[in-house]
């Protein structure tokens, strides 16, 4: 099967083959040294926050890296922005999901991280225009909004996932660029997920092939270097089937070139766990998911090493963390590509909530 729209998809992802070809940034070797944030909990999701260097080894490419730097965050301020996604969500769990997300910030009326509320339609990104600790204030702001019936619903077969891809990748990047470089951030995307359009019965050709690894590069590199973990909640909850809710594990491969590209790769669940983020599925919770995600803002370990320089452009590191501790989960960066070549995130057209 061929995607028809495809060309849409890659011209609002502003990676074309005319953007990769003209419009390319050189090649940008990382700096003599690089820093990955790195969160650690135990099963339940409760931070572990009492760690040191000497508890953490780090390989790249399975090769040992010295840590040369080590900070231990705690109680710093991390904005986080949460997104209801009205175009991938299910229009008759709407509503659940919302109300859900009301009862969360009822529940904390002073939160423990500002907050910044979006709701994802098929006119585009709504944004809250300022962060704020108030939760009775978003709880306003998201009784204010008025979600209508979609344009672009599920039933539409393989014509409207396109669609709804390309409104999802096209908002999502958007707020990427939107938001400060400095700082630490966590987007928490409300959502079961967008189109993967992924599988053995797609098929891309070669010029299709570039412009979609260079997006896979430019949101690997913009995410760590900006600081920003993504987290995947999906509210559909139990009521939906295992294997669907984790057909994502089939794209957490990151691709070395072109040859390897898929468009899983670039679903939102995927690139919650390339950021170090959670993807919670499976619970009715919506309230305790996204509470769970914000309390990895707790406690934030940052590790320094000197990143191997890469032999060519686009080379794809691998990295993993070990913690000498039992029973605990350790997230953080997949890894990060050498030399990464693509365009510039452009200012996105993100308009805030005209309610």
């Amino acid at each position: 099967m061929r995607l028809s729209h495809l060309g849409s998809l890659l011209a609002a992802l502003c990676l074309s083959p005319l953007a990769t070809s003209t419009a390319q940034a050189p090649a940008r070797p990382e700096p003599e040294s690089m820093t990955i944030n790195v969160t650690v909990s135990t099963h339940n999701g409760e931070p572990v926050a009492d760690l040191t260097r000497d508890d953490f080894t780090l390989t790249d490419n399975k090769h040992p890296q010295s840590i040369t730097g080590f900070r231990a965050l705690t109680g710093t301020v991390t904005g986080v922005v949460i997104v209801l996604d009205a175009v991938n969500l299910p229009y008759s769990q709407v509503s659940f999901a919302r109300q859900q997300l009301g009862q969360f910030f009822s529940a904390n009326a002073h939160l423990p991280q500002p907050v910044a509320l979006g709701v994802l339609e098929n006119s585009g990104l709504k944004m809250q225009p300022e962060f704020t600790a108030d939760g009775n204030a978003l709880r306003s702001e998201l009784d204010r909004y008025s979600i209508g019936l979609r344009e672009l619903p599920r039933s539409t077969g393989i014509y409207g996932a396109e669609e709804r891809l390309q409104l999802s990748l096209s908002m999502f990047k958007g707020l990427v660029a939107q938001l400060p470089r400095e700082g630490l951030k966590r987007i928490i995307w409300i959502s079961p997920g967008w189109p993967l359009l992924g599988g053995p019965g797609i098929q891309l050709n070669n010029s299709q092939r570039d412009p979609l690894f260079a997006s896979i590069v430019a949101f690997a590199t913009e995410l760590r270097r900006s600081q920003i973990v993504v987290d995947a909640v999906n509210p559909v909850g139990s009521s939906e089937d295992v294997g669907q809710a984790n057909f994502y594990e089939t794209f957490l491969h990151a691709p070395r070139s072109p040859h390897d590209v898929e468009l899983g790769q670039l679903g939102v669940q995927v690139l919650a766990q390339q950021s170090g983020g959670l993807v919670l599925n499976g619970s009715n919770d919506i309230a305790g998911l996204i509470q769970r995600a914000i309390a990895q803002t707790e406690s934030v370990y940052q590790l320094t090493f000197a990143p191997a320089p890469g032999e060519h452009e686009n080379e794809y590191h691998e990295l993993q963390v070990k913690v000498r501790r039992p029973g605990v989960i350790v997230h953080t960066s997949a890894g990060y590509y050498a030399k990464p070549v693509y365009p510039e995130f452009p200012r996105p057209a993100i308009s805030p909530d005209a309610n």
